[in-house]
């Protein structure tokens, strides 16, 4: 697909999908949708390695904003319940691909993260923000209910409290406070931001795909999953982990006393933007 309101490019085995339309603070279209759809199902379909070499991905926006939610112009267009039903739909298919995508998700938040925009930041595993950032649960103020799998995601979050009141009262939260509840992992100096988006997304460059996917895919499941049927999702998914390449390589570095591949990270490594680490 030719894109138009995003750009998506891969360096160094780290996609970074960009929202592209910084006239409209990054609002979602339809059509930035649709190419968001796109990308993410050439990044599943490339998880494998035989087609994409992608370790990490990044979304940002461009200009000031992250996205300010959905496409409010578009919303003058009559449109029926069945209309809207199937879009929201077809929105949450694309939506539960990217937050269970076998690889880390960063977002680089600056500006305003509003309506779907907030839960697009949301689908990512770190959240990043700049003093700048703003968080909001605008539904309300619209007279709509959240959408795009916020209903989901916020509470598992924030807590269910916490989540009815960013619905109820709509206000915005800014990058302290919305750290303060769990929404941001850790904010970032506004000029720094990118460059530490990139340099955390790198430090997975030598991880065990296998064992950052299952682990993620799993811990996505686990607000809804009883102990049992967790500890036998363990049990498959460590099967197939100890399976991989990269574990094997891991045993045999350990046991000659070798560095391993991957050694894991601290905030240093990335907050600045520093390249990753290999031993």
């Amino acid at each position: 697909m030719q894109h138009e309101t995003i750009r998506f490019d891969i360096t160094d085995k780290v996609a970074t999908i960009t929202l592209n339309r910084p006239d409209a603070r990054n609002a979602l279209s339809a059509r930035m949708r649709r190419e968001i759809a796109s990308v993410v199902a050439q990044l599943r379909a490339g998880e494998d390695g035989k087609d994409l070499d992608v370790r990490a991905l990044v979304l940002q926006g461009a200009g000031g904003a992250f996205c300010a939610g959905g496409d409010v112009k578009a919303m003058t267009t009559p449109r029926s319940a069945a209309e809207i039903r199937h879009r929201i739909v077809d929105a949450h298919g694309w939506y539960d691909d990217l937050m269970n995508l076998e690889m880390p998700v960063i977002a680089a938040v600056r500006g305003p993260a509003y309506g779907a925009g907030l839960s697009l930041a949301l689908a990512a595993d770190f959240v990043l923000a700049s003093p700048k950032a703003s968080f909001c649960a605008v539904f309300a103020r619209m007279g709509l209910i959240p959408d795009l799998g916020l209903l989901h995601v916020l509470p598992r979050l924030v807590g269910l409290q916490r989540a009815k009141e960013m619905v109820f009262s709509a206000r915005p939260y800014g990058a302290q406070e919305a750290r303060a509840i769990g929404l941001v992992h850790d904010i970032v100096e506004d000029a720094a931001l990118d460059a530490a988006a990139q340099a955390l997304a790198r430090q997975f460059t030598h991880a065990s795909m296998a064992a950052i996917g299952i682990a993620k895919v799993l811990l996505n499941r686990s607000f809804e999953t009883d102990c049992k049927t967790m500890g036998e999702l363990e049990a498959s998914g460590q099967g197939a982990a100890a399976n991989t390449p990269a574990h094997h390589e891991a045993v045999a570095r350990f046991l000659a006393k070798q560095p391993l591949a991957y050694a894991g990270f601290a905030r240093a490594d990335w907050a600045r933007g520093e390249p990753a680490g290999t031993s």
